[in-house]
């Protein structure tokens, strides 16, 4: 069982915060799922079956061919942005350094 300070502390490190019902419900989603995980885990061979890449096989799906078009240049990109270092979109820091 995965415990709610457990949670929180992997909320702190990814810089956000939920109510403590929000963790609650977090963590009987992550007590089902670990349950399923056991259960599948459980299959006879299961080791020997290829994982999909799709939830169900489509032999009629076709992707399009990639094709060069028109682009934004790095300055029109740069120009509409707030923040930029070298050439490069600066965007704020997401996760903690310590993870």
């Amino acid at each position: 069982m995965i415990e709610k300070e457990q949670l929180k502390e992997y909320a702190k490190k990814l810089m956000f915060d939920m109510d403590d019902d929000e963790y609650t419900t977090l963590q009987e989603e992550f007590e089902i799922i670990l349950k399923q995980m056991d259960l599948i885990g459980k299959i006879k061979d299961i080791e020997k079956i290829n994982p999909m890449t799709f939830p169900y096989l489509n032999e009629d799906a076709t992707l399009r061919d990639d094709e060069i078009g028109d682009y934004l240049t790095v300055g029109e990109v740069l120009e509409n942005t707030k923040y930029q270092v070298q050439d490069q979109v600066k965007i704020p820091r997401v996760v903690d350094e310590d993870v």
